[in-house]
């Protein structure tokens, strides 16, 4: 199947989609303040004759459509929030508000799902749709846990679902494939920040005072064996050194020298062990060094976790649509706060491709990048997972531990 053919059965809605996703993206909201979006998300689902509920953990959206007599429910997820960095891209809707940019492609994602909820509500009947779907659009999924705050907020005891999915562009993979695994999709994300301090001196009598800027050298050569010397070569994990800041003079040692980093794993037991090392290390050095060491270590988020009946439920969607679907050879070090919501109900993350089979000079943008721009092609294609994803969840009980 082509991608034409895949896309025909919403053709009518793809012009409104790509203009509501290029004003999404002209006017992209933070962590928390996507008040506007917020708006537009539940203005759209009113018009559909949805059951809306606003304010889910800070700005969040729940739609609910309900159908038949059917006792199962489904939640259908898309995040809204855009990141803190400057837009370099050139297009007509561009970024008109500076230092602000939807470079994951978050404007995509809520536009599909706005598409989803208006096909199923046409269709349902037609389509025999029986039980409850719940549109779910969360919050600041950019590092500040909105999945979190929706969930403590109450999300699953007033929005009950059986099962819950979501996905995510991926250009990576080509446009008109997919990809998802049992299991393991996404890592768990950690943060550290520390900060050595000594009395700080002259550069040139380094022997009456700790050297910070030595002790920070000597710990970041540590904090790199750890993954390698700590850790089972069969686990995977990985520590990054991000940022080091000391000194503002040639001739002055530093009193104080910072460090930042992240670790991503997928096993809580090896989340455990690196961080028990992660502190031996700084204590250590600190020791050592005779300087005085402040750790603090933040587990932001969890790993993300697909059931495997819900994970074979989403390829098996998108390979009847047409996607060329596969199981994922290995998950991503990169984190999804969707992991909140997977803890608390069976479901599946899905990568969608949208990689371009003309990019350009310069090859696909990849997420984050300052030029990034969500493929539009791909809107139709989130639009039809979507409502298979929903279809299939409501019609058959999945069998198997949840």
């Amino acid at each position: 199947m082509v991608l034409n053919d895949i896309a025909a059965p919403v053709a009518d809605l793809l012009a409104e989609l790509v203009a509501l996703r290029h004003d999404l993206h002209a006017h992209p909201e933070l962590a928390f303040a996507e008040r506007r979006t917020a708006g537009i998300v539940a203005h759209s689902l009113r018009l559909l004759g949805l059951e809306v509920h606003e304010g889910l953990g800070g700005t969040g959206v729940v739609g609910t459509l309900r159908c038949g007599e059917g006792g199962r429910s489904v939640g259908l997820r898309a995040d809204m929030d855009a990141l803190p960095m400057a837009e370099l891209g050139r297009t007509a809707y561009a970024s008109r508000t500076p230092g602000v940019h939807h470079g994951c492609g978050h404007d995509g994602h809520t536009s599909m799902l706005i598409g989803a909820a208006r096909q199923l509500v046409r269709t349902a009947r037609t389509r025999g749709l029986n039980g409850t779907v719940h549109f779910i659009f969360q919050p600041a999924e950019e590092g500040k846990g909105g999945a979190r705050a929706m969930v403590n907020d109450g999300l699953f005891e007033r929005f009950p679902c059986d099962s819950v999915y979501a996905l995510h562009n991926w250009p990576d993979l080509p446009l008109g494939q997919a990809q998802t695994r049992p299991g393991p999709i996404m890592a768990a994300a950690d943060r550290f920040d520390i900060v050595l301090r000594g009395r700080g001196g002259h550069a040139a009598q380094p022997q009456h005072t700790p050297d910070a800027i030595l002790a920070a050298s000597l710990l970041v050569t540590q904090l790199n064996t750890i993954v390698s010397r700590r850790i089972d070569p069969g686990e995977s994990a990985v520590l990054s050194v991000t940022r080091i800041e000391g000194g503002h003079s040639h001739n002055v040692l530093p009193a104080e020298v910072s460090i930042t980093g992240t670790v991503r794993s997928f096993d809580p037991a090896t989340q455990d062990r690196i961080e028990a090392a992660l502190r031996a290390c700084v204590e250590g050095v600190a020791l050592a060094n005779g300087v005085q060491a402040e750790l603090n270590y933040l587990r932001y988020y969890p790993a993300t976790i697909n059931t495997a009946a819900e994970a074979m439920l989403a390829l098996d969607a998108a390979q009847a649509i047409g996607l060329q679907a596969a199981v994922a050879p290995r998950a991503a070090f990169t984190s999804e706060d969707f992991a909140f919501m997977l803890q608390r109900s069976p479901g599946a993350y899905l990568w969608l491709g949208q990689g371009r089979a003309d990019p350009g000079p310069d090859g696909e943008r990849a997420l984050h990048h300052p030029c990034y721009d969500f493929n539009d092609d791909a809107l139709p294609l989130g639009v039809r997972w979507f409502c298979e994803v929903a279809e299939r969840a409501l019609a058959v009980a999945i069998p198997g531990p949840k």
